[in-house]
């Protein structure tokens, strides 16, 4: 075969492998316990959690006022998972699981929670502890569905705050936070 014939066939090849040897570094894996995090076009993370910024807020099945309203949300504070944007409006999924859009006007960057929500219709409590620790004094029992103030969390614990009464509960029984989730003060 003759030289040139012989560049045309294998340069391609070469080519091609040069530019996914360079390319390696940047489809490596993230180091151990990294995640890559997706970002909405607001260069926020997807997921998120927000929360309601007013007390009359209208969920709509669609990007923009045009559209029906489906619920009609009458508690600020409420917390809303933010699973996609669209221009200024933001895809959003309730406790129970109703998904809409609400206005980014009407959402805040203040994390709240929603104390075990999936035990509400059940005769039961959670602690609110002293410190971050199962064998912790309890400060109170809070009923499922309770409102609260996230303050902080450390991935197992969150310090929550309800009304005057401030402690520390199990991230778990939160809806508003995600499983090892760390929350700053």
């Amino acid at each position: 075969m003759p030289l040139l014939a012989m560049f045309r066939k294998f340069v391609p090849i070469a080519v091609l492998a040069a530019l996914a040897a360079a390319a390696l570094p940047a489809m490596a894996p993230s180091p151990a316990g990294a995640q890559q995090v997706e970002r909405g076009p607001s260069g926020l993370p997807l997921p998120r959690f927000v929360s309601l910024k007013a007390g009359r807020v209208n969920m709509r099945v669609g990007p923009g006022t045009d559209y029906a309203v489906e619920w009609l949300y009458l508690r600020e504070g409420l917390p809303m998972e933010v699973i996609q944007e669209y221009d200024s409006w933001r895809r959003v999924r309730d406790a129970e699981g109703a998904e809409g859009w609400i206005h980014s006007a009407l959402l805040s960057g203040r994390r709240t929670g929603l104390v075990a929500p999936w035990l509400k219709d059940r005769q039961a409590s959670v602690p609110l502890h002293a410190r971050p620790d199962e064998g912790a004094r309890r400060i109170a029992e809070v009923e499922p569905g309770a409102l609260g103030q996230v303050e902080s969390c450390d991935g197992t614990w969150c310090r929550m705050r309800f009304a005057s009464l401030e402690g520390w509960m199990s991230q778990s029984l939160i809806w508003g936070v995600y499983p090892g989730e760390t929350v700053e003060d």
